[in-house]
């Protein structure tokens, strides 16, 4: 008798080992998923800063007389020798629709449009869901005067492209820009 009691025993507590192994393993593996998600939207966030950052800084790179040919909300189109070669560019940036992005488990994702004279092939998207630019004046007021924009805010917001525990990571960023040839 007592040897059956200890062989229910044992097995109780050995279950009850193998119970708490596999859900600490489970737990590790949500964990680093989520990590790695949270750490790739944070590089697609930092990739579409530099892009953005590089070019609105260039705007009337090299060129003579008003850089900026539209300003929207949602989109700015604006000369610069964008490539240093010396040769005067138009370059447009603009969101498309979510419609573009098939690859992806994220119905909000859309692409970056970075359009550099009338070259329109598109980039990833990198999980950009919303894209806002913001127009200033010298003294930091909102203007949509193209000859009296001294600094430009851009927004933008990535999510992740696949849910994580059922929702999609999101982040956030923002940065003003004055760009020295305006």
């Amino acid at each position: 008798m007592n040897i059956i009691l200890d062989l229910l025993g044992a097995s109780l507590i050995g279950g009850t080992v193998m119970y708490l192994i596999m859900n600490l393993n489970i737990y590790t593996t949500n964990t680093k998923y989520v990590s790695d998600s949270e750490l790739h939207l944070q590089q697609n966030a930092k990739t579409l800063a530099e892009l953005l950052n590089h070019d609105l800084r260039k705007i009337g790179y090299k060129t003579s007389g008003n850089a900026i040919i539209s300003a929207e909300p949602k989109s700015i189109a604006f000369y610069s020798d964008i490539d240093s070669n010396g040769v005067v560019d138009v370059v447009k940036y603009m969101l498309s629709d979510s419609t573009d992005v098939s690859s992806t488990g994220n119905p909000s994702d859309k692409v970056l449009w970075r359009i550099i004279n009338g070259d329109s092939s598109k980039g990833p998207s990198l999980g950009i869901t919303d894209l806002q630019f913001t127009y200033r004046n010298s003294s930091g007021a909102e203007t949509t005067a193209l000859d009296s924009i001294k600094f430009i805010k851009a927004e933008f917001w990535v999510e992740s492209p696949e849910l994580v525990d059922d929702d999609y990571l999101f982040t956030y960023w923002e940065m003003t820009i004055n760009p020295r040839n305006l």
